[in-house]
């Protein structure tokens, strides 16, 4: 069976689109700083305090199907060598 290989741009882009349309003015608010997994399929999605535990539960939902994750009100889901403070939408 052909599959169709998905670049990690296109995955971003369509889960900054679901997040944008759909989830953002849900979340952006109560939820800072919780990590959001973001089916890019079907569009569902999970939130946790864990990034792991949002993650495996979706994918659990949706197995083989591409996820998009990333935590509410920051630029980045982690960081390496700054604070989070830097990283925090302002």
């Amino acid at each position: 069976m052909p599959t169709t290989k998905v670049t990690a741009n296109e995955i971003a882009e369509r889960g900054e689109a679901i997040y944008e349309q759909h989830i953002h003015a849900k979340f952006e608010t109560e939820h800072v700083g919780k990590f959001l997994a973001i089916d890019i399929v079907t569009g569902d999605y999970e939130m946790d305090e864990d990034d792991y535990e949002a993650s495996d539960r979706l994918w659990a939902r949706y197995p083989g199907n591409l996820q998009y994750d990333i935590r509410i009100g920051y630029k980045a889901a982690g960081v390496i060598g700054a604070t989070w403070a830097a990283a925090k939408l302002k």
